[in-house]
């Protein structure tokens, strides 16, 4: 008896505990299964306050100020991540780094939020393609797509899920250093570029080749006075929602995840604490429902324009306003949770900015696989890749401009003996720029390893004839001369180094040098025909060389395959297709000058008499070379420009279309545009506005009709509110090779 009640009290106790013991569950946020905006609600309770500041908190991990996160001195880095305090990273690159930081993240903070790692992957990661203002000369939408995946697909195998480009911000100032990031001066082109450098990054977000992208910088930043980096911008409501907005509302159309704020006002707000922008433009008129970042520390700098008066204001008017992640300024993580206890700030604004964080980690799979982007055998198989070096090529032949040929100089015969002239010739450091991510100049070809490659060492003699900042002296200009006296065809490479191209590098001066003008005018002497090949990030001013060469091409920054694709170009090996998307000044003086200008009240003409006219007196009104411009090796002739209906209504549609013919002896690819001008209007136009480009190419001797269709939507535009205005009146319809020499007929919305 006495045993039985002991095994009836021995199973009374076991149910009881077995009753009161948990069952272990996973999180909902863990749950693989679970929809994103559950796990996203599930954590977002978990989380505390300090650790939701965290995940706003973006902040350097070692290039450009200081050392790596895991170096000695970083510690506290490190610690942070432990203690949720850190969202991003950027700057730290390689599966190996970015590794070891995420292990951190994910095993030793107390919810394992994994980090994002970003980094600013212009044009390349390691296998470097041309500057986005040369690649955007190409204009190849396909090619420029396939750059970018290749772009993305490098550093996604790097360890990376995020790069700050494209850049679109429209700019008519070649003094600007960040030209070279952009597609440009014209925003209907650049609203296409941009969408399709977003489709080449993002993908669909689904696998583990693509990254985020980030709109920059919103807004206007390309518009800076003087051209002068971190500068004010002052424009219009109308210039604003007509000129520079379009290109980042194409971006985020094509689905970029994440915005940059910009680091200039605009109406007087700071761009990082412009409700405008942010709220009102960019969430509620577009409807974006993805991250917004700052620029570097433009956080804290809301405190210099002098429109908060310490950190902790600051903080509470980026959020204020819409703003999201902080990068680098460290105020959120400082201030957040005190401006949400004081009741200055809202739990929602915190949850509404940190729930996009996030989404895009949820989004790329690291919640369920932290280490997904973390494969050593795909990192080694795809960074540099024969094929990706491969689409580089592509990529460098089609961004180079022949702007003069004169005498059919160019293509070269293949025998030639060439005297190669130019410090920029061999230094492969000076063949790179500011934004080069992972890339080495000691992969690259330089102008004189591809010329000796293509007609061997002994036919291509190398002087440097000026030094690396462009001066020269009378012993580097004789060896260039007697270089010269000895050969078929000088061949020059001047302009400026591509270490003077991207952030922080305006320069007021973009004559080329004057040693190098010395330099040319020596070599012109000896009699002999003269290439000069031009490196810059930038449309520069080349009115005092126009003379001195018989042929000149603009090369760019071209990357990694600089040498291969300029010794396509001269031999003819291919025929260069490349058109300018940004006026080239006449004098500095000018600057800016662009095509899309408005009339004034009273215009110059194009020849006789200026008097009492809108005019320099010492100069031309109009650029040394225009936009849409650049030579091909045969001669595209254009006729027959026709309207299906030289009327139309406002919900019509009218067929242009045009004839162009091969009127050359070589193969080639023209790029046709059409521009439109609207006469009269309620909101002042531009002269002159392109709507459309095919690019065709055509054997010699062959002819093509090329046709465009024109709605409603080519010839509305904004009014200084944003919104959408379509009236009737006089249209001008343009085509042609470039902005200047076109065909037109005229036309009519009823």
């Amino acid at each position: 008896m006495r045993k039985q009640l002991s095994l009836v009290c021995f199973l009374a106790v076991a149910q009881l505990l077995f009753a009161q013991k948990k069952p272990i569950t996973t999180p909902v946020y863990k749950d693989a299964k679970a929809a994103i905006n559950t796990r996203i609600a599930d954590l977002l309770q978990r989380m505390t306050l300090e650790e939701k500041a965290g995940q706003l908190n973006q902040l350097n991990g070692g290039v450009f100020t200081g050392p790596a996160v895991n170096d000695a001195g970083q510690m506290g880095k490190v610690q942070m991540v432990r203690e949720g305090k850190i969202g991003s990273f950027l700057n730290v690159t390689g599966v190996k780094e970015t590794r070891n930081i995420q292990k951190v993240a994910i095993e030793e903070s107390r919810l394992g939020i994994p980090i994002l790692f970003a980094f600013d992957v212009i044009h390349g990661y390691k296998t470097i393609f041309p500057i986005p203002l040369a690649e955007a000369c190409s204009w190849d939408l396909p090619q420029i797509e396939i750059n970018s995946g290749i772009a993305a697909k490098e550093a996604a195998a790097a360890g990376l899920h995020w790069t700050f480009a494209p850049m679109c911000d429209i700019s008519n100032d070649p003094r600007w250093g960040r030209v070279m990031e952009g597609a440009g001066e014209d925003t209907y082109y650049g609203s296409l570029v941009a969408a399709a450098r977003v489709k080449g990054l993002q993908g669909n977000l689904d696998d583990v080749s693509h990254i985020l992208s980030s709109v920059k910088h919103f807004a206007a930043y390309g518009a800076v006075e003087a051209g002068r980096e971190y500068n004010n911008v002052d424009v219009s409501r109308t210039a604003l929602w007509n000129k520079y907005l379009p290109p980042y509302k194409a971006a985020v159309d094509a689905g970029a995840a994440t915005v940059m704020n910009s680091f200039n006002v605009v109406d007087g707000v700071p761009a990082s604490a412009s409700h405008f922008l942010v709220e009102e433009v960019l969430k509620k008129k577009w409807g974006f429902k993805g991250l917004v970042v700052s620029d570097w520390g433009s956080f804290g700098e809301i405190i210099p324009h002098g429109y908060a008066v310490d950190e902790k204001d600051a903080a509470y008017k980026a959020i204020s306003a819409g703003s999201m992640m902080d990068m680098e300024s460290k105020v959120l993580v400082k201030y957040l949770p005190q401006l949400v206890k004081e009741g200055k700030l809202t739990m929602k604004q915190v949850d509404d900015a940190v729930s996009r964080v996030l989404y895009f980690k949820f989004k790329l799979g690291l919640f369920d696989d932290p280490y997904r982007f973390s494969d050593e055998a795909r990192e080694t198989a795809t960074l540099f890749s024969a094929a990706n070096r491969a689409e580089a090529l592509k990529a460098a032949r089609s961004s180079i401009v022949l702007l003069k040929n004169q005498n059919n100089i160019l293509p070269l015969k293949k025998t030639s003996r060439i005297a190669l002239v130019g410090y920029y010739a061999k230094s492969k450091e000076d063949m790179f720029d500011f934004w080069i991510a992972n890339g080495s100049a000691n992969d690259a070809v330089s102008v004189q390893e591809g010329l000796q490659a293509r007609f061997g060492k002994g036919s291509v003699d190398y002087t440097p004839g000026y030094k690396a900042d462009a001066s020269t002296d009378d012993r580097l200009v004789s060896d260039a001369v007697a270089s010269a006296s000895n050969a078929d065809v000088v061949i020059a490479v001047v302009g400026i180094s591509g270490k003077l191209a991207g952030e922080e590098r305006s320069l007021a001066n973009i004559n080329i040098a004057e040693g190098q003008v010395r330099l040319l005018k020596a070599l012109q002497q000896t009699g002999k025909p003269i290439i000069v090949l031009v490196n810059s990030g930038r449309p520069m001013v080349l009115t005092q060389i126009q003379d001195l060469a018989g042929a000149i091409v603009q090369c760019w920054i071209l990357g990694t395959e600089t040498g291969n694709a300029v010794t396509d170009i001269l031999t003819g090996a291919y025929n260069p297709s490349g058109k300018t998307v940004m006026s080239f000044p006449y004098a500095v003086g000018q600057i800016p000058v662009y095509y899309n200008h408005f009339n004034t009240n009273r215009p110059a003409p194009e020849t006789g008499d200026g008097a009492w006219k809108s005019r320099y007196r010492d100069i031309p009104n109009n650029p040394l070379y225009p936009f849409g411009y650049g030579l091909s090796y045969t001669t595209f002739d254009y006729s027959g420009l026709q309207l299906s209906n030289a009327q139309m209504d406002k919900n019509g549609k009218v067929t242009v279309s045009v004839s162009v013919k091969n009127s050359g002896s070589y193969d080639g690819e023209e790029v046709v545009q059409l521009y439109i001008r609207d006469i009269t209007a309620s909101v002042v136009r531009p002269v002159k506005e392109l709507k459309g480009f095919r690019k065709i190419w055509l054997k010699a001797g062959d002819s093509e009709t090329v046709s465009f269709v024109l709605s409603g939507k080519d010839l509305s535009f904004y009014d200084g509110d944003g919104n959408v205005k379509l009236e009737p009146g006089k249209f001008k319809i343009f085509v042609g090779g470039d902005s200047k020499n076109t065909l037109e007929v005229p036309f009519e919305l009823k």
